[in-house]
């Protein structure tokens, strides 16, 4: 039996668990009689409700040598690997590249080549895989699936492709429906035509069985019975349960372990096996102390494979133990031995983030590659019980060159050309750099038949000044608006930004909110809570319209009397609060303030809750 590993990459939402969705029904990797899903790869409760892949996943198909007798001389094992789609998951996608043999680069064929499929192809051409390019949903009315073909194929100029590189096989694709066809005018039913072409142009792996056994984890899971598992491909040789090997790394100690169990990927289940063989992608048990990129190999004289290399990190934030008012009241997990642990074991799976132990305090530095990649690990914890503080999002600053550099992102933005002008005044402020701006489809046509367009504008901007414009920008395009983003490089500093504009509604006492005194401070500025809320000394109710903090009582409620007069009892009609999201909460707070988390609420609060204690520190 051959072997061939493939990954699918992409931008956020350009279908690919879709896609693999569709492979493995038309794979075989599931039986007649079992009743199958949508998205199934997106096993995790968060990645289906947020609709994005977070974690890198393995499945399996096997494509029989008498479906195609002109191409396959023996059955073939196709492993497939569904990456994530956004850059703040991109640590996930770079360790995946060196395990397969090609990938398939899947494009909408309505917005084209976006951030992302510009990071994740850099990396596949810098390692020498040759793509096979996948323009799917052509069955949107406004695709462009031909012209999305020459962008992409400037993309692969632009990144400096080689002439091998540049002569990539496309297929086009509407993989909700389960079908490919090689030119876009053909007729197609299934996904005949891209099964053909990876077993065309993928060439199969290379099974060197007799040399000693050499394996590179490239992912890392964990289980309540085996512990620490090792994900990653073979390189060569084969190895069986237990067997005795060596784990090896590029300057460092040479250590010893044994193998207790293997498995391998068979559609989406894992399956235990005898032995791990050359080509193939397997997970492997009885190393506790695994870590990705090292070697793990049977023959103490074996040489390192070479180490992965992972993007660092670009956004800090601190993890504090929770000591509002509020505390233990809500939450079951909330000391710092639980929040330790907790974090621990993150980093065993999650090789993009770094923790950092704060010495003489209750706090944990905790770095990620983006916003979306702490607050899914914030989210995450606070479904499993625990409560906590965490800080403002702060950029990771480094030094190069003798000079402050800081991280800059790529930001591609679709909006209707009425807003362009606001768009760009924005990015201006925040020390955004216009790059390129172009005329995109027609968004609308009026009754008197007028049309209006989208602008497609690309950016270069600090990811400083990144921070908390997802939700004016919400605002500015009224909700028509696509912004999207990924880290570019780092540059020299930028110099200061501007800082919040409004100023915030605090609760000078602990109580009760009265719907009549939050009737009152409506005009004032944007409340976060309702009526009979909970409250505490220092706790964020609202947003001022000035840009100075206001220390309010939304406790007392109206006084009663038995006098009556005209238009003393008015109707008491508050506007309906929007319960804040945690991204919406972190993207909000100062550097003064903290963002409460806890498994039914998220509130925001002053780091010093007593006015005293904020002035005295102010002087």
């Amino acid at each position: 039996m051959t072997i061939r590993n493939i990954a699918i990459i992409a931008h956020v939402d350009h279908g690919k668990t879709t896609l693999v969705d569709a492979l493995l029904k038309q794979g075989g990797a599931f039986a007649a009689h079992e009743q199958v899903g949508e998205l199934l790869m997106d096993s995790n409760a968060q990645e289906r409700e947020r609709g994005i892949t977070i974690y890198a996943k393995n499945a399996s198909i096997l494509l029989k040598a008498e479906q195609f007798p002109s191409l396959l001389q023996e059955d073939c094992k196709v492993n497939i690997v569904d990456t994530p789609g956004h850059a703040d998951f991109g640590s996930e996608v770079e360790r995946i590249l060196r395990t397969v043999d090609s990938v398939l680069l899947l494009v909408d064929a309505q917005e084209g080549p976006m951030p992302q499929t510009k990071f994740v192809l850099k990396k596949s051409l810098e390692i020498g895989i040759k793509p096979i390019v996948i323009i799917n949903k052509i069955d949107k009315p406004a695709a462009r699936p031909l012209q999305v073909v020459d962008m992409v194929f400037d993309l692969f100029v632009a990144l400096g492709a080689s002439h091998e590189q540049l002569d990539f096989p496309v297929v086009f694709t509407v993989a909700r429906e389960g079908i490919a066809k090689r030119k876009f005018e053909e007729h197609a039913e299934d996904l005949t035509a891209l099964f053909t072409l990876i077993i065309e142009k993928v060439a199969p792996a290379a099974q060197k069985v007799d040399a000693p056994f050499r394996m590179q984890p490239s992912n890392l899971g964990y289980d309540n019975y085996v512990g620490r598992l090792a994900i990653g491909r073979v390189f060569e040789g084969v190895a069986v349960v237990g067997s005795k090997v060596w784990i090896k790394r590029e300057g460092g100690s040479t250590r010893t372990g044994k193998i207790t169990k293997v498995y391998t990927y068979e559609g989406m289940e894992r399956r235990e096996a005898a032995e791990a063989r050359a080509g193939d992608i397997v997970i492997l048990a009885g190393v506790p102390d695994i870590d990705v990129g090292e070697t793990i190999t049977t023959d103490e004289g074996a040489p390192v494979l070479p180490a992965l290399r992972i993007d660092p990190p670009t956004i800090s934030m601190f993890f504090l133990v929770n000591n509002s008012p509020f505390a233990g009241k809500e939450g079951k997990l909330v000391t710092t031995r639980h929040i330790k642990s907790r974090l621990q074991k993150e980093r065993e799976t999650n090789v993009g983030l770094h923790v950092e132990e704060i010495p003489n305090s209750d706090a944990y530095k905790v770095s990620g590659r983006g916003e979306l990649h702490l607050s899914v690990l914030i989210e995450q914890m606070r479904r499993e019980g625990f409560e906590l503080q965490v800080s403002r999002p702060e950029v990771i600053l480094r030094e190069g060159q003798g000079r402050k550099e800081e991280p800059i992102e790529q930001v591609i933005i679709d909006v209707p050309e009425t807003y362009a002008g606001t768009v760009i005044d924005m990015l201006s402020r925040r020390k955004g750099e216009l790059v390129e701006m172009r005329e995109g489809q027609v968004a609308a046509v009026d009754a008197h038949g007028a049309t209006s367009r989208h602008v497609r504008m690309e950016f270069t901007a600090p990811t400083r000044g990144l921070l908390g414009l997802r939700g004016d920008f919400i605002i500015e395009t009224r909700g028509e608006g696509i912004l999207t983003h990924a880290f570019l490089r780092y540059e020299p500093y930028k110099g200061d930004l501007p800082g919040r504009t409004c100023g915030s509604i605090i609760s000078m006492v602990a109580g009760d909110a009265t719907a009549y005194d939050l009737w009152k401070l409506e005009e004032r500025g944007k409340l976060f809570i309702g009526p009979q809320t909970p409250i505490y000394e220092g706790m964020i109710i609202g947003e001022s319209a000035k840009d100075q903090d206001l220390v309010v009582n939304v406790t007392k409620g109206k006084k009663l009397s038995n006098m009556r007069a005209s238009g003393s009892d008015e109707a008491i009609t508050l506007t309906p609060v929007k319960p804040m999201t945690l991204e919406q909460a972190l993207e909000y707070i100062g550097d003064d303030e903290l963002v409460e988390v806890t498994p039914k609420s998220i509130r925001l609060r002053k780091k010093l809750l007593s006015e005293h204690e904020r002035k005295r520190a102010k002087k």
